[in-house]
């Protein structure tokens, strides 16, 4: 393709007002006579409420209201339909240790907290149960008395194929269980609201969230309130991961205060706050049993995933299926059995968090099938070729792989990191691992059934010519959307990078877009911002036809010029063509939209999950160092190689993919949620829960390997979430590779690393 704007390494969009520190978060807005709103805790991890007294709050001087459960709706709200079952504010029992009670609004912050500090609740506490484990076991406490049996908040039974059959083909079987550990996003934003409503009923929220449109609509559930009386506008965004892709206590409950107070209200959360809400990563316990050929060919595959879930469903339900269908995206195997559990317990709800339920079972595939390869002799790398995906493939649970270069991400990452010189061959202490990945290019299903399109774009050019506005409804949250979106639009028109402009996510002049979850901006806003962008041109091609004296179909725009095709000394600028249409027609616009191909996906329960129209593909190696004295590891040197169709901006694949390979480093080595026996957080801030930091930062070599999606713009795909997946799995086995010993429990700290070391010790001993 010739193309003179996607394929470049342009600058983000929002980058000068960024690195200027102009840039307007939700936090740095301040509305005339703005109050400031907070929330009261249950200190009790189960338990019910006897009585509330908050008429000492009431009377303090500067608090404007107060609300609790009898002052707000019965309506309950969540992420998915099948599973609403939280409440606004907790209504005669709460759940964990950070349910929300009661809110304060005030004329500040420490008025607010005085507040709370006067409010009179009653508990009596239940029993608690904090182990998925044990809250599966009849007679374990109850979360909820009228549902979920057991405690099991969701449950699936998936089977494809002849399970029995293809272990009975296996030459060799191994099973093994893994555990990953219960981790928090930590954008480096916290949440904010600012709620305020006008004279005529209507509220505007400038929210820090990923996905308006799903706030929008659920807010107009649980207010009661037609589409058209609530604004929703995102800020800057610092950051989600999945932790800002759902409806919050903020959003609500701000605009119940400014609905109660007639004033604004601003709520923010702390970062202790944000531990107490909840949302991370769940912790899963994953058996896991693959048979294979002497050969090295997969026959059968079954794996059984408990997830912790936390006290409320969230994303739980679909991360539970998630959790299963992703396992058969990158390996061929014909036979196939999944049993997902999601089981609540008396700690904050797990939501979704970059990658969606397939972090911790890619990390126990990908661990196991070295083990695998090991035990009959096989190179790592030469077993996941041996299985690897291919184009056009329909996979066992009915999902359809078109575009797929995961071979050549193999072949690559072993050329690169010199793989064949370094396995096996490395000093004690000194180890190399291969781990892979990939995920959907966006849900072929949104999250609540509807028949509207999954992005929409609107194009608006400027009288003169000078300037197009792009209007999306899809969020950029850090990850560089708009400038894709503007690269995508800016060729469809035929116009430079610099002549295009963005705004994003504002329910009142922005149409239509999911959001930014699943990894769907790409190829879903791209689709549709390339639309627009096509019928823009076709609108001044009407008119620089008639100036050229020539035919439409003759005519090509590229930076900022319109000429013919087969005599490109004959062309007028752009703008000339536009100014000319505007005057003959009026305002030059051009929409787009895209909804994914029908059919997606087979006929049984949960099938909707996992289903997309392009799937990312990816390898990762991993070297690393261990201190066998310490169990200290230094990461040395990661190499990736990453299938994302074209790379519409090669700058931001590349930021993608390193902030992924730190983020699932940080995951594997340092973080992990510590609780007290009575469900008390015990590391909720950035001192004591451990992430990765630049003294952490290993090299990291990425290759964006050649490849084009059919079903994307100008051929490009998913690269945000897939490049997270193949770095559990990769660092892990290098680890393993180093010590010589293997740890199935994430994440892997010097501690458990020392523990392994001597135990095999004492075994050699014996």
């Amino acid at each position: 393709m010739n193309l003179s704007v996607v394929g470049k390494r342009l600058p983000k969009k929002d980058a000068p007002d960024k690195a200027t520190g102009r840039a307007i978060y939700t936090d740095d807005i301040v509305l005339p006579d703005m109050l400031y709103g907070k929330l009261i805790y249950s200190p009790h991890a189960h338990a019910r409420i006897i009585s509330i007294d908050t008429s000492e709050a009431e009377a303090l001087q500067g608090v404007k209201a107060v609300l609790t459960g009898k002052d707000v709706t019965d309506i309950t709200w969540g992420t998915s339909p099948p599973r609403y079952d939280e409440n606004v504010l907790a209504k005669n029992k709460v759940r964990y240790v950070g349910d929300v009670v009661a809110a304060v609004a005030a004329v500040d912050e420490e008025t607010c907290y005085k507040a709370l500090n006067l409010i009179k609740v009653k508990y009596e506490e239940l029993p608690a149960v904090f182990d998925p484990i044990e809250a599966m076991k009849d007679g374990a406490p109850r979360l909820f008395d009228d549902k979920y049996e057991n405690n099991i908040n969701t449950r699936v039974d998936h089977h494809f194929g002849d399970i029995e059959k293809g272990f009975a083909e296996a030459d060799f079987i191994k099973e093994a269980t893994f555990v990953g550990n219960r981790v928090y996003q930590n954008p480096m934003e916290p949440h904010c609201a600012i709620a305020e409503w006008d004279r005529h009923g209507r509220v505007t929220l400038h929210t820090s969230t990923q996905v308006v449109h799903y706030v929008h609509h659920q807010l107009s559930r649980i207010l009661d309130l037609p589409l058209g009386n609530i604004r929703i506008i995102m800020t800057n965004c610092g950051g989600g991961f999945g932790s800002k892709a759902a409806t919050n206590y903020l959003e609500i409950l701000s605009i119940l205060l400014a609905k109660k107070t007639g004033k604004p209200v601003k709520m923010r959360y702390s970062r202790e706050e944000m531990y107490l809400y909840g949302r991370g990563r769940h912790k899963q316990y994953i058996t896991l049993k693959i048979g294979v050929k002497k050969d090295g060919t997969i026959t059968a595959v079954q794996q059984k995933a408990i997830l912790e879930g936390g006290a409320y469903s969230s994303f739980g339900i679909v991360s539970t299926y998630y959790a299963g269908s992703m396992i058969a995206t990158l390996y061929k195997f014909p036979n196939y059995k999944y049993d997902g559990y999601r089981v609540n317990t008396n700690l904050p709800p797990c939501g979704a968090m970059r990658g969606h339920g397939t972090p911790f079972p890619r990390f126990a595939f990908e661990s196991l099938l070295s083990m695998i390869a090991d035990e009959i002799g096989m190179d790592h790398i030469d077993i996941r070729l041996k299985n690897a995906m291919t184009p056009e493939y329909h996979t066992c649970n009915d999902l359809d792989i078109h575009s797929c270069e995961f071979k050549a991400c193999l072949e690559l990452v072993r050329k690169k990191s010199g793989w064949d010189m370094k396995k096996g061959k490395l000093p004690k202490g000194r180890g190399i691992g291969i781990g892979c990945g990939g995920f959907v290019s966006g849900a072929g299903y949104p999250i609540y059934r509807s028949k509207f399109p999954h992005s929409n774009a609107t194009i608006k050019v400027e009288e003169d010519g000078s300037k197009a506005i792009l209007f999306v409804g899809d969020a950029d949250i850090g990850q560089g959307s708009d400038t894709v979106l503007a690269q995508a639009a800016a060729e469809a028109m035929g116009i430079s990078y610099d002549r295009i402009s963005v705004i994003s996510a504002d329910s009142d002049i922005t149409p239509l877009g999911f959001g930014a979850y699943s990894s769907r901006v790409t190829l879903m806003g791209g689709n549709a911002s390339k639309m627009a962008g096509e019928e823009i041109k076709m609108k001044v091609f009407s008119t620089a036809a008639l100036l050229l004296n020539s035919q439409i179909e003759n005519l090509e725009a590229k930076n900022n010029i319109i000429y013919i095709k087969v005599k490109p000394e004959s062309f007028i600028p752009w703008e000339t063509a536009a100014t000319e249409y505007f005057s003959k027609n009026g305002p030059l616009i051009g929409k787009g939209h895209y909804s994914p191909p029908e059919g997606l996906g087979g006929n049984y329960k949960g099938a909707a999950v996992g289903t997309s129209p392009a799937y990312s593909f990816s390898a990762t190696v991993c070297e690393v160092e261990v201190n066998m004295e310490t169990g200290k590891v230094k990461v040395l040197n990661f190499w990736d190689a990453h299938d994302c169709g074209t790379a519409i901006n090669p700058m931001a694949v590349e930021g993608q993919v390193e902030g992924a390979i730190v983020m699932g480093m940080s995951e594997v080595l340092f973080e992990d949620e510590v609780f007290d026996k009575n469900g008390k957080m015990l590391n909720a801030d950035l001192h004591n829960y451990i992430i990765a930091t630049s003294a952490d930062m290993p090299e990291i070599h990425s290759t964006i390997v050649d490849s084009y999606e059919p079903e994307g713009p100008f051929g490009a795909k998913e690269v945000g979430e897939g490049a997270t997946l193949p770095v559990f799995g990769a660092l892990a086995n290098a680890i393993a590779d180093a010590i010589g010993v293997r740890i199935y429990n994430l994440p892997i700290t010097p501690q458990k690393i020392l523990d392994a070391i001597n135990s095999t010790k004492l075994k050699d001993k014996v």
